[in-house]
Parts: structure tokens; C-alpha cells; sequence
């Protein structure tokens, strides 16, 4: 008897195993665990290099540091707070502290019908790349602890509350904004920031007058390839399942990143005479940047046309941002990421529709029923997160400044370059 029950408890439990671990898709889950690692590759080593390389040599090493620390610090925190602030019920504005620490979270738990805690890893690569894309912003000039506290800050105070916004269940959600991957959540919020920290900060020391010219195209490069490979995990794995979304996203975002490639290029062909490697890898981001909204929600058609939108206009802004504004957003994240999102999240309400024959896409959001309906919801959204952006980012600024003893490293140490002066090490020993 004692045998036959402890058998009958066996298979109970068993079956409760079972029944729980079924409502986990296997195919699914293979493919977010590939795009989670395909997304951290992005941040590291795939920014890390075309940043890197993007700076003068003295400064290498600091930027490939700030990478490296920012991924640490923002993993830390999106499992302390920000993964719950972010993507817990709450109200329409943030979430609440339900899951802080994934306090009771199994690995049995499902979201949709992967693992919970696949999802807050998936969540987390993206909440590591966002403050990290922002250091270009305020390249060459900026305390390491300053980064380190600011980039902290920033992810609870403006990237969790926008990502609650858009892909929490909060009020943009609601309103049936359409956000694919990151358009306002990832390119909007970190163009902004670095704009402002551009301004606040100030130039680098001898800008504009002095050449800043990358100093490693060879690394640059390298980095894009790992960007643009990386890409297909962030915009593909947002469809969150392996099937014809992710495959379509994954097509919509190659395709743009080619015609933003080759419209930024053919730009400086005729301009310039020449085109350049540093042309056509940033034409490459503009065109990731702005499709990254519209991946699920348009054809391979619409991503042409947001392809050339994308290349074509942020080089322009690009140019009239340092030359004509003569702000020193260092690595051009406002002009490429920025505008970039911004014009993506816009045009994703035009060729979402599915009346535009072969440039057609999916259909408009829940509620939204014409092309204007859907034009000002992305509006809207796109409004909301610029205007939050950069107030709570300006006073992060000024807080950190008080709490570090100042922003910028000063004159001398500028000069001698942050590989030295911040981290007593330098990036090449030649």
C-alpha cells in the first residue's frame, strides 16, 4: 500500500510538471533564447567596436569600458527594479513593485507561451543597449562615474516608464500605438537624451574647428557587421514566436538597412565625389533605426521607401546638427537614432495600411481605423516620449553633476584623453 501511494504521488506530480511545462513552446523559446544572445552580441562587442572605432585613439578604451560597465550595471538593475517598473500591471503610467527581484517567478511561468524568465532576459538586452547607445552623445569628455550614475538613473526614471508606456499595457498601448521593437521605446529615447547631454555638456575641446576624425574604420565596420547581424535578433525576436512575423520583420529590417546603406552612400558619391565606409555603415544604422517601429507592421515595399526616408533624411539632419546648429552630439546618436526613430514611428502609420498595393502593410492598431487615426496615435507617442525624454533627462544631468562633482573630466585630462586619465590604461601599445 505504501508503495502504491508513494507511486500515485509520482506520477501526480509528474503530470503537474507536465501540465505546467506544456504551456511552453519549445520552437518559440529556441528562437527568443538565440535572439536574446543576438541582441547582448549588439551591445558586446558589436557597439563597443563601432563606437570604438568612431573615436580618436586616446579615447578608445573608455568607450569600450562605459559598454562593458553599462551592460553590468543596467542588468542589475532591470532585475532589481526596472524589469517590474516596466512590465508589471501598475497603472497606465508604470508598473508596480510585483516583480522586483522576479519575486515569484518560476521557470515554469509563461509569458504568452515562453518562459518568464526568458522574456525579462530578452527585455534586459534592450534595456542594456538603449543607455549604452546614448554615450555617443557625450563621447571623449564625460566622467566615467558620471556615466556610470547617470546611465542607472536614466534606466528607471526614462526608459522603464516609456517601455511600460509602450509595451507594458500602459496608456500609449492602449491608444493602440504602434511600436515594433523600439522605434520610440530604444532610438526615440536615446537620440534625445544624447542630444541633451550634448548641450549640456558642450563641445569637445577644439570643435568644430579641429578634426575629430574616427580613428579605427577597420573596428567601426566590424562593429556595424555585428550591429546589422544583431538586428535581425532585436527586431525577428520581438515577434516573441518563431513564425511568419518574425520572418517578415527580419526581411523588412534586411531590406531597409540596404537601402538606407546605399541612399546614405550615393549621397556622399555625389556630394563628395567619393563614397566612404563611414558613409555607408551609418546610412546602414539610419536604416535599421527607422524600420526598427515598423518591423512587424509593414511589407517589404513600405521598408524600401522607410529605407530611403531613413538614409536620406538623417544624413541631412546629421549635417545640420554639427555644421549648422554646431552641437557636438560626438557620434551623430540624435541625428541617426533620433530622427531615425522618430521618422519610422511616423511612417509605420502610412504604410501600415493595407491599401497601398505592393508598398501595403498589416493594418492599422485597435480602434484605429484610418490612416490619420493611426498618424496621430504615433504622433502622439512620438510627442509624448520626446518632451518626457528630454525634461527627465536634463535633470538627471544636473542631478549627477551634483552628486559626481561635475560632468566633464576638465581640460587637462581631456587632453591627455580618458584612456589614461580615467582608467590608467590605454588602448594600444604602439
Amino acid at each position: 500500500m505504501k508503495y502504491l501511494l508513494t507511486l500515485c504521488f509520482l506520477l501526480m506530480s509528474s503530470f503537474g510538471a507536465f501540465a505546467s511545462d506544456s504551456a511552453i513552446n519549445g520552437a518559440n523559446t529556441a528562437w527568443i533564447l538565440t535572439a536574446t544572445a543576438l541582441v547582448l552580441m549588439m551591445t558586446l562587442p558589436g557597439l563597443a567596436l563601432f563606437y570604438g572605432g568612431l573615436v580618436r585613439s586616446k579615447n578608445v578604451l573608455s568607450v569600450l569600458m562605459q559598454c562593458f560597465s553599462i551592460a553590468a550595471v543596467c542588468s542589475i538593475l532591470w532585475l532589481v527594479l526596472g524589469y517590474s517598473l516596466a512590465f508589471s500591471q501598475g497603472n497606465a503610467l508604470i508598473g508596480d513593485f510585483s516583480k522586483v527581484l522576479l519575486m515569484g517567478v518560476n521557470p515554469s511561468d509563461v509569458s504568452g507561451d515562453i518562459p518568464e524568465p526568458l522574456f525579462m532576459l530578452f527585455q534586459m538586452t534592450f534595456a542594456i543597449i538603449t543607455p549604452a547607445l546614448i554615450i555617443g552623445g557625450f563621447a571623449e569628455r564625460m566622467k566615467f562615474s558620471s556615466v556610470l550614475v547617470f546611465c542607472a538613473l536614466w534606466l528607471i526614471f526614462v526608459y522603464a516608464p516609456i517601455t511600460h508606456w509602450v509595451w507594458g499595457g500602459g496608456w500609449l498601448a492602449q491608444m493602440g500605438f504602434y511600436d515594433f521593437a523600439g522605434g520610440a521605446v530604444v532610438h526615440i529615447t536615446c537620440g534625445v537624451a544624447a542630444l541633451v547631454a550634448a548641450i549640456v555638456l558642450g563641445p569637445r575641446r577644439g570643435f568644430p574647428k579641429t578634426p575629430m576624425l574616427p580613428h579605427n574604420m577597420t573596428m567601426t565596420a566590424t562593429g556595424a557587421g555585428l550591429l546589422w547581424v544583431g538586428w535581425f535578433g532585436f527586431n525577428g525576436g520581438s515577434a516573441l514566436a518563431a513564425n511568419g512575423n518574425a520572418a517578415m520583420a527580419m526581411l523588412v529590417t534586411h531590406i531597409s538597412a540596404s537601402m538606407g546603406a546605399i541612399t546614405w552612400a550615393a549621397i556622399e558619391w555625389k556630394k563628395f565625389g567619393k563614397p566612404s565606409a563611414l558613409g555607408i555603415v551609418t546610412g546602414m544604422v539610419a536604416g535599421l533605426g527607422s524600420i526598427t517601429p515598423a518591423s512587424g507592421f509593414v511589407g517589404p515595399g513600405g521598408a524600401l521607401i522607410i529605407g530611403l526616408c531613413g538614409g536620406f533624411v538623417c544624413f541631412h539632419a546629421t549635417v545640420y546638427i554639427k555644421h549648422t546648429l554646431k552641437i557636438d552630439d560626438s557620434l551623430d546618436v540624435f541625428p541617426v537614432h533620433g530622427v531615425g526613430g522618430i521618422l519610422g514611428t511616423l511612417l509605420v502609420g502610412v504604410f501600415s495600411s493595407t491599401e497601398l498595393g505592393a508598398f501595403s502593410g498589416y493594418g492599422y492598431g485597435e480602434g484605429n481605423e484610418t490612416m490619420l487615426d493611426q498618424l496621430l496615435v504615433q504622433a502622439t507617442g512620438v510627442g509624448a516620449t520626446i518632451v518626457y525624454t528630454a525634461v527627465v533627462s536634463f535633470i538627471l544631468f544636473k542631478v549627477v553633476a551634483l552628486m559626481t562633482d561635475g560632468l566633464r573630466v576638465d581640460e587637462e585630462q581631456e587632453i591627455q584623453g580618458l584612456d589614461i586619465s580615467q582608467h590608467e590604461e590605454t588602448g594600444y601599445s604602439l
